[in-house]
């Protein structure tokens, strides 16, 4: 695995407080490229309720913004104590190797290509997930692959094969195997659910999805992409910056704040109609109280958040976000963009004016650019 940057070093002792996932719904990015980390073992695949209505006719052509102020990253002391569970220092020293993959159930295919449920493993767990492969001849080297990163959705109202709908078939019917995970504890996935900020359990699950499906022989390993949606952008940044795998990714209204940012906003705007990821669960709190504030202990919240590690990204990030959305704050958006150009790392991000948390009014739009970038990151990866 590799092993931490110059500054960061470890942190406080190893508790995860449950629940705390990204407490957004619904689901519905195009730069350079940015330079691997160091090569490590294989890694590997969560959850928002998308609409999966045809996409419009985009009538806002967004612009890339550069408004956002990023918050700099104080540079924490050295300790002794044990990594934390979330710390990106101690994902890193992880393995994850997935394993084969079975198929479970074949589904009615798509356009052009084949769909099935498949399961492999996590942790011991049981982990499902929605495969698609193009038809037609393999390309020498094997189909590039995109890992399908879903928003939140209630585990009790997920579906496998409902929410997502158009926006797997947007990557699926143009040359790509489509790896989508169902999180641990949602639809038959064994495990309990979660959350991604306070837990790296969706992370793990798709980084060990990673490695399961660049085994299938159709999947080319060199040309992995990721995207993610609200929750599901979240899980894309973290992946980023512990595995070297991902070529680039594409976030849409993604839950990327830090830690930091997100304990000032509660302390800023306690009342803010813009939610704290997994709202009215208790991590946040839980971690206050056993870590302490971030000016209490710095180290601990700079340590457990991807926002610190960008110099890191594995590859290109494109961003998308509507001005309107209810769900998950522009600012995040905003502030990444602005952190990761601070960080010296390839970023766009394109805002749609009073589009919402889905994109749906520019979904054509958002989309078109979202396969432009897989297109010249990804599938046009060199080896």
């Amino acid at each position: 695995m590799r092993h931490p940057l110059g500054l960061w070093v470890v942190l406080l002792v190893v508790v995860i407080a449950s629940g705390g996932c990204a407490g957004v719904p619904a689901p519905t990015g195009l730069p350079p490229s940015a330079t691997p980390l160091p090569p490590t073992p294989p890694i590997p695949a969560a959850p928002p309720t998308a609409t999966d209505s045809p996409a419009p006719t985009p009538t806002d052509r967004p612009t890339p913004t550069h408004t956002a102020t990023a918050t700099p990253d104080p540079t924490p002391s050295p300790t002794n104590t044990p990594l934390h569970p979330l710390s990106i220092e101690h994902m890193r020293r992880q393995t994850y190797p997935g394993s084969g993959l079975v198929i479970e159930e074949t589904l009615a295919p798509g356009v052009n290509y084949r769909r099935a449920i498949v399961s492999y493993r996590s942790e011991g767990f049981k982990i499902f997930a929605l495969l698609t492969i193009p038809n037609g001849p393999r390309p020498a080297t094997g189909w590039p692959v995109v890992i399908f990163n879903h928003g939140h959705i209630s585990p009790e109202q997920y579906r496998p094969t409902e929410r997502y709908v158009a926006y797997v078939d947007a990557f699926a019917r143009n040359g790509y195997i489509v790896f989508r995970s169902d999180y641990r504890g949602h639809g038959n996935s064994e495990g309990n659910a979660s959350g991604s900020y306070g837990s790296a359990d969706y992370t793990v699950d798709v980084l060990n999805g990673i490695a399961s499906i660049v085994r299938h022989p159709d999947a080319d390993p060199q040309r992995v992409g990721m995207w993610g949606h609200s929750m599901g952008g979240g899980i894309t940044l973290r992946a980023m910056v512990v595995s070297p795998q991902i070529k680039a990714g594409v976030i849409w209204a993604g839950t990327v704040a830090s830690y930091p940012d997100l304990l000032r906003q509660r302390t800023r705007t306690p009342s803010a109609t813009a939610p704290t990821p997994g709202a009215g669960r208790r991590w946040l709190g839980d971690f206050v109280s056993q870590y302490g504030s971030v000016e209490q202990n710095p180290t601990f919240w700079y340590a457990i958040s991807p926002n610190t590690f960008l110099r890191d990204l594995s590859g290109p990030i494109q961003l998308h976000h509507g001005t309107a959305d209810a769900s998950v704050p522009l600012e995040y958006s905003e502030t990444l963009y602005q952190q990761i150009q601070e960080a010296g790392k390839s970023v766009e991000l394109y805002t749609y004016a009073g589009d919402n948390h889905n994109i749906s009014n520019n979904f054509g739009l958002a989309m078109q650019r979202s396969l432009a970038f897989m297109d010249r990151y990804v599938k046009g990866a060199t080896r």
